[in-house]
């Protein structure tokens, strides 16, 4: 699995939405069938900010079937049924942060 870490770029929140969009095209143009992204949660201030406006972001390319599905961090285990659906169409999906309930991280299915 590709992981993007939004982290590292210290980027405004619609910097953040190009990124995600541009790692995306990358990502699927190479064939990967799944990616992470690591955006924090809001502990230091920032992460909070990012953290809705991607999943925002998300829910509208869910909507436009841009991308097949996310999962927030917090839904990334083994009690969820969608990603235990997802991990069973696709191994490449399991990842070390399964079944830690981070909600810095999420999941798209692309």
């Amino acid at each position: 699995m590709k992981t993007l870490n939004l982290k590292e770029f210290g980027a405004s929140k619609e910097d953040c939405v190009i990124l995600v969009d541009m790692f995306l095209e990358e990502s699927k143009r190479e064939g990967v069938s799944a990616v992470k992204i690591l955006h924090g949660y809001g502990s230091h201030g920032v992460g909070g900010v990012l953290y809705l406006s991607i999943r925002r972001h998300l829910a509208d390319l869910k909507r436009k079937k841009k991308i097949k599905n996310y999962f927030g961090g917090n839904r990334w285990n083994l009690l969820d049924d969608e990603t235990v659906n997802a991990l069973l169409k696709d191994k490449s999906c399991f990842d070390e942060d399964l079944n830690k309930s981070n909600p810095g991280i999420t999941i798209i299915l692309i």
